[in-house]
Parts: C-alpha cells; sequence; structure tokens
C-alpha cells in the first residue's frame, strides 16, 4: 500500500510522542514492503532530508504560531495528499478533523488518531478549547475509522458522543543507548537521578513534580527534560522554583534520551490530560520504576507496576521518591514489573500489526 502520515511535525522524531509513533510505525509498514511517506515542516526537518529509515519524507512550510502551526500545515498536508492519490491516510491529533473531511472528499480514506482530550489542556484559550471541541465532535464521524491509543479515552468519546472507535495502544520498546556521555554533560550517575520528562506545560504538572521533589532533602537530583517553547513564563517559574539539585536540560531526543531513560533509577510521571503517554510507556519499557500521577488513563497503562501520587499533594509524591531512594531492591522490583507490562502491551511491532491490519480493512471496503 500507498501509506501517507499526516499532522505531525515530521521525522526523525525530534519533539514528542506523535513523532515517534510516526516514525517507529511508518519504518515498521516501509521493512514490511509498504510504500510509506511522513509528512513533516520545514522547521522542523533538516533541509534536503528526503529519505529517513527506509520512509520518504515530504516537507512542507507553515506558521511558526501555538495556534496555527498544525492547521496550516496539515491544510498544506492535505492539498498534496489529494494530489499524490495515496491508498490511505493515517491522519494524527483531532485538531485536524476537518481535514479528514477535505481529504474524504478528495476520494481518500482517512484513519483518524485523535490523542487524548486535548481541549482540557490549561493551555489553550477559549478560541483553542472551542477548535476542539468542534474536532471532538468531527473526529466522530468524518473519518473511515477513529483510533483512540487508551480504553480510557475510547469510553469518552463512547460515552460523550455515541461513537465506537478502534483502541490501538502506543507503543515502548526504544533501541538501547550504547553510550553514556549525556549523563556525564549533566553530571548524573547511572542510578542514581530521578527523571521527569514531558513538555513544559502547566498540565503536565512540572511544578507539582519539583514541589514534591523539594518537599524533603533528597540524596539524588532531579533531572527535567523538555521544553516550553510556547510557555515561557510558566518555564522561568518551573526554574525560580527548583533548588541546586534541580537539573534542567530542554529537549534531549534520539541516544541522549535513551540514556537518560535507561539509567534513571526512577521516573517521574505527572500528565493530568490525554491518552497513553509516550514517554510514560517508554520508561516502563525500559525498567525503570514509574512514579505516577493517579488517574485513570495513568493506571491503564502502568496497572499495577508503579508507584502512585496525587499531584494536588505534593508531599504524596514526597513519600513515594522517599519509598524509591530508600529501598532501591524494591524499586528494581517494581521496574521489571514494568518491564515485562510494557512487553507484553505495548509492542511496537503488534501495534504494526493492528495498523496494517486496519489499513487493509479500510481500502478494501
Amino acid at each position: 500500500m500507498r501509506i501517507a502520515i499526516l499532522g505531525t511535525r515530521g521525522i526523525p522524531a525530534n519533539y514528542g510522542g506523535f513523532e515517534t509513533f510516526a516514525e517507529e510505525l511508518g519504518v515498521r509498514l516501509a521493512r514490511r514492503g509498504h510504500r510509506v511517506t511522513v509528512y513533516g515542516r520545514a522547521h522542523h526537518v533538516a533541509d534536503g532530508l528526503e529519505m529517513h529509515r527506509g520512509v520518504r519524507l515530504v516537507v512542507l512550510p507553515t506558521i511558526r504560531h501555538k495556534y496555527l502551526d498544525t492547521i496550516v500545515h496539515t491544510g498544506l498536508s492535505t492539498v498534496h495528499a489529494i494530489a499524490a492519490r495515496y491508498d490511505v491516510i493515517l491522519l494524527c491529533n483531532a485538531a485536524n478533523a476537518l481535514f479528514a473531511g477535505l481529504l474524504r472528499l478528495g476520494r481518500l480514506p482517512v484513519v483518524l488518531n485523535v490523542d487524548g482530550i486535548e481541549r482540557r489542556r490549561r493551555k489553550w484559550n477559549a478560541l483553542g478549547r472551542a477548535w476542539y471541541a468542534m474536532s471532538e465532535r468531527l473526529s466522530t464521524v468524518v473519518p473511515n475509522v477513529m483510533v483512540t491509543d487508551a480504553r480510557a479515552i475510547q469510553r469518552y468519546y463512547l460515552e460523550r458522543y455515541g461513537a465506537g472507535s478502534t483502541f490501538i495502544p502506543y507503543g515502548s520498546e526504544l533501541a538501547p543507548a550504547g553510550t553514556r556521555s549525556t549523563l556525564e554533560r549533566f553530571g548524573v550517575q547511572p542510578d542514581r537521578y530521578l527523571l521527569y520528562v514531558s513538555r513544559l506545560e502547566p498540565e503536565n504538572n512540572a511544578d507539582a513534580v519539583i514541589a514534591g521533589y523539594e518537599a524533603r532533602r533528597r540524596a539524588w537530583p532531579l533531572v527535567i527534560v523538555g521544553a516550553g517553547p510556547y510557555s515561557a513564563a510558566y518555564v522561568e517559574q518551573l526554574e525560580q522554583m527548583a533548588g541546586p539539585s534541580v537539573i534542567f536540560t530542554g529537549a534531549v531526543y534520539g541516544d541522549g534520551y535513551r540514556e537518560l531513560q535507561a539509567h534513571a533509577a526512577a521516573y517521574i510521571h505527572a500528565t493530568e490530560v490525554g491518552g497513553t503517554h509516550p514517554a510514560l510507556v517508554e520508561a516502563m519499557g525500559f525498567g525503570n520504576c514509574v512514579v505516577v500521577n493517579d488517574v485513570p488513563e495513568n493506571r491503564e497503562v502502568a496497572g499495577d507496576a508503579a508507584l502512585y501520587f496525587d499531584v494536588a499533594e505534593p508531599e504524596s509524591l514526597a513519600r513515594a521518591l522517599e519509598t524509591v531512594e530508600r529501598d532501591p531492591d524494591a524499586a528494581r522490583r517494581l521496574g521489571a514489573a514494568a518491564a515485562r507490562r510494557a512487553r507484553r502491551l505495548f509492542s511496537w511491532d503488534s501495534i504494526a500489526d493492528q495498523y496494517e491490519r486496519l489499513f487493509i480493512d479500510v481500502t478494501s471496503s
């Protein structure tokens, strides 16, 4: 099949979960003989890059603005994809549901992965929330198939809109890192630091993580990986809260990211909205002890292979981190359980199988 993936910033993955998803899925489908194209944005993909790991790249311009970046780029990608006549389109992000309609008018089958409940994110103003509310409704009627990556999100669409969806989770396994140069660069030792990974936006609760970490004296530093390209004031607030043992690395990808995940004593996950969060399943895949904000979406992913806390109560995180530092053997056992759960539920090869079958069904119906 000729498959196109639209709605991400492009590959190689250098931003977030949808980009890793596009790369890991696209590469696997290409290895199976499909012709896979991923559309990317000019400011996220290196100039002149036309292929990556067997996947063809189409790089188009956009407007670099919090509210326009995704919409403008997906609009241009939609026009290009209609002219290119792919067999099936995988469209990422519920915000792009309107373009699923244009692709359908262009007689192209569309599978839409809606991600989480984006309208609940605190970063959006009233207009942004209204766009996502409209897009949620469109997601239930416009594409050929709507995909949800968490059972909690699947239930949300069923209960709110009466709309069914196909559940396919996010993958966990990443290649191990062969070096420790990133650890050396940030001055941390294997198995003797705590790790937090997320875009630095309010609903991801980095402030609550810092508050819980700082609530008690800590033996190990806290490494915060991520950037906040549209939330400078919030990032400044985090830096003011943090003591000298909190290390802000900025965005880290590729080998450096894998190093930090592979050698952490524990991974802290504090998101409150969304579906299956990539960094959490990746941390589980690396065998980290995961310390997780107790909301349904996160509990669905981590199950009984985690320590839980409440972001509204920093002391609950402080207690969980004290458990990790006081009993490293118990933390390692939890990490091993998390790795087993990740292998069973979040295999990229299994996920590629499911998408391949879905694409075959959509194109033959």
